[in-house]
């Protein structure tokens, strides 16, 4: 009944995931490659979380 209370659990994990590819880019962009792999693989990781959590539901 009170469904639309309860939050979105991956909505903190989704902001996070776009705020690591963000600086990730910028970090690109500055030629930091080994900064910005790392932080692609940490972006990857919580995108499987997401998808996890998505599928589960």
């Amino acid at each position: 009944m009170f469904s639309f209370f309860k939050s979105d659990p991956t909505k903190k994990l989704k902001k996070d995931y776009l705020k690591k590819l963000e600086e990730a880019m910028q970090l690109q962009r500055s030629g930091k490659i080994r900064e910005y792999s790392i932080l692609t693989a940490e972006a990857e990781q919580l995108r499987e979380k997401i998808e996890a959590i998505e599928n589960s539901q």
